[in-house]
């Protein structure tokens, strides 16, 4: 029997929960190091030239995306979600870990000096888009799609909202246990650590992950089941789903406006040398404000308690524009980033209601269109556009550089304020609360 035909409950066994938060947390790891300490150990070892990290944040976007599409779809196909899991976990381990063994030194073994460098980018760039295939697909694609077998629409608002606390432990544990390894230079053992943690939790799951199969498998062709989601006809079948998406995707590119440059703003315009205190005590507040109100979305629904979460949100942005001391930059972060967990908490808990019982793993490849490429799109560049327009510089050993300015808060918000137009349009259809069935005129479009 599946879970989400037969269970009504809010509870969760600890088991089921056990998994949630072990495989969740040592995948945020492996996305850590992947997303802030790959692009520094480029820099420090092979190259600065900023194109290359461009190019290696662009690729590996790519990737990913495209992992969670194919993975999606084919563990759908054959509900083997344990497999995709502790195989794609175990990879990724080993990928990661082979980090640490790129370096010019070594393709200069291979290569004459002034090819050397060139060989180490590529070689790089391409370790980490196999790195972020195989993380995709074990993680954003199967993983969510487990969770989403997993879990009813009782538990799901608390059970995101624990989800989306793990980047911001994950950060903590890699800031707190590994960050002293980096500035040491040992690369290599930095990554064979997360790499090798990665990789032993797969071989946990495979022994030991359980849980119930996918309720219905969908028919058609492989290529059909990739494509169906990108569909003009299931697009209209399944409004409720796509809004939902779009809200996600303005709520993202909203938080993208001004976290690339967080810190250098903490540091370098408010001028607070502790930006490591700072940065803690927001990420532990936090993570703790997502877990704690993420009981409180099954209570309220998510989609009834979005807009006082939004609104939580841009409030934080608001005061972050006008905070200027440690005291106060903490408490405005706390609220900002807390309010935006606990958005995407309440969005992904309703993207979990309307998923079609025979394609979970497919809408993590929506998923991931939604919340990660779309806003790592456009975000950042609005950031980028606001500083230039403020042309606020700093001077470093003698170089003039730009620094980040509070704009880049406002325009998140009035980026964030653009999320009430999808809302509106879900509550004139009918979006369902969180004890209601599945929509099941939306399962065979």
């Amino acid at each position: 029997m599946s879970l989400r035909e037969g269970e009504t409950g809010a509870g969760l066994g600890g088991r089921t929960w056990g998994w949630i938060v072990l495989l969740g947390l040592v995948g945020q790891l492996a996305w850590t190091v992947e997303n802030m300490y790959l692009n520094v150990f480029v820099h420090e070892t092979i190259s600065d030239d900023p194109n290359v990290l461009a190019l290696l944040v662009s690729t590996s976007a790519a990737a990913a995306t495209l992992a969670t599409l194919l993975v999606g779809a084919w563990s759908d196909r054959t509900g083997r979600r344990r497999e995709f899991i502790a195989v794609g976990y175990v990879l990724w381990g080993v990928t990661t870990a082979g980090f640490g063994l790129v370096s010019p030194d070594r393709a200069g073994d291979l290569a004459p000096a002034q090819e050397a460098v060139a060989i180490a980018v590529i070689s790089i760039v391409l370790l980490d888009c196999v790195m972020s295939f195989l993380g995709s697909g074990a993680n954003d694609a199967a993983y969510q799609a487990w969770v989403t077998d997993n879990t009813t629409p009782a538990n799901r608002g608390k059970v995101d909202g624990v989800i989306q606390a793990m980047p911001l432990l994950a950060m903590l544990v890699v800031f707190g246990a590994l960050d002293p390894m980096t500035q040491d230079g040992q690369w290599r053992a930095f990554f064979a650590i997360v790499g090798g943690v990665t990789a032993a939790v797969g071989l946990m799951a495979w022994f030991g992950l359980r849980g119930v199969q996918p309720a219905a498998r969908p028919g058609g062709s492989y290529l059909a089941t990739v494509v169906h989601g990108l569909r003009p006809s299931t697009v209209r079948a399944a409004p409720r789903l796509y809004l939902t998406l779009g809200a996600w995707a303005v709520l993202g590119a909203s938080f993208q406006v001004f976290l690339p440059f967080l810190i250098i703003y903490v540091e370098r315009y408010l001028e607070i040398e502790a930006y490591a205190v700072v940065l803690g005590s927001v990420l532990v507040g936090a993570s703790l404000l997502s877990m704690l109100g993420g009981r409180l979305l099954d209570r309220a629904g998510p989609m009834r308690a979005l807009p006082a979460v939004v609104a939580g949100y841009v409030a934080g942005l608001l005061l972050m524009f006008l905070a200027r001391g440690m005291a106060a930059v903490i408490l405005a972060g706390i609220l900002a980033i807390g309010g935006f967990l606990l958005a995407v908490a309440a969005l992904s808990a309703t993207v979990r209601n309307l998923t079609p019982l025979d394609r979970a793993g497919q809408v993590q490849g929506l998923r991931m269109i939604s919340a990660i490429l779309l806003p790592s799109v456009v975000g950042p560049f609005i950031g980028a556009a606001v500083i230039s327009g403020a042309d606020e510089t700093y001077v470093d050993l003698g170089v003039t550089k730009q620094v980040p300015t509070p704009g880049i808060f406002v325009a998140a918000a009035v980026v964030a304020v653009l999320v009430l137009l999808p809302i509106a349009a879900l509550r004139r259809l009918g979006a369902p609360g969180p004890h209601t069935p599945e929509p099941r005129e939306e399962i065979a479009a």
